[in-house]
C-alpha cells in the first residue's frame, strides 16, 4: 500500500500545484493517510512550523475521505469522498478557506 499512497501523493503534490490557493502546500504519508498542510509562522519571534489542515484518508482502491483538522487540534471527518482529482476540486474550491496561505 506505501507505493500507492506515494503515488496518489505525487499525483496530489502535481494538481496541488496547478491552483493559486493550494500551490506550496506540502503533502506527507502516514499510515493509511495524506495529510496536507503549509509550514507557518506563527509570530515574529517563533521558528515555522508544520500546519496539518486536511487529512486525505484511503478508503481502498483509488478513494479517499477528506477530514478537516478543527482549532482543538481533533480532525473532523467530512461528506467528501473520491479520487484525489476529485477532491483537489473540492479542495480548490468549497474547502479552499482551510488550504489559503495566510498573510
Amino acid at each position: 500500500m506505501a507505493s500507492q499512497l506515494d503515488a496518489a501523493r505525487d499525483r496530489l503534490l502535481s494538481l496541488l500545484e496547478q491552483h493559486e490557493t493550494t500551490r506550496g502546500l506540502y503533502v506527507n504519508v502516514r499510515g493509511k493517510q495524506l495529510i496536507l498542510g503549509r509550514r507557518e509562522q506563527f509570530g515574529p519571534d517563533y521558528p515555522a512550523e508544520d500546519d496539518d489542515r486536511i487529512r486525505l484518508t484511503h478508503l481502498g482502491g483509488n478513494s479517499f475521505a477528506i477530514s478537516v483538522k478543527r482549532h482543538t487540534g481533533r480532525w473532523e471527518k467530512t461528506p467528501f469522498s473520491g479520487t484525489v482529482e476529485e477532491l483537489v476540486e473540492v479542495m480548490t474550491g468549497t474547502l479552499q478557506h482551510l488550504l489559503a496561505d495566510w498573510p
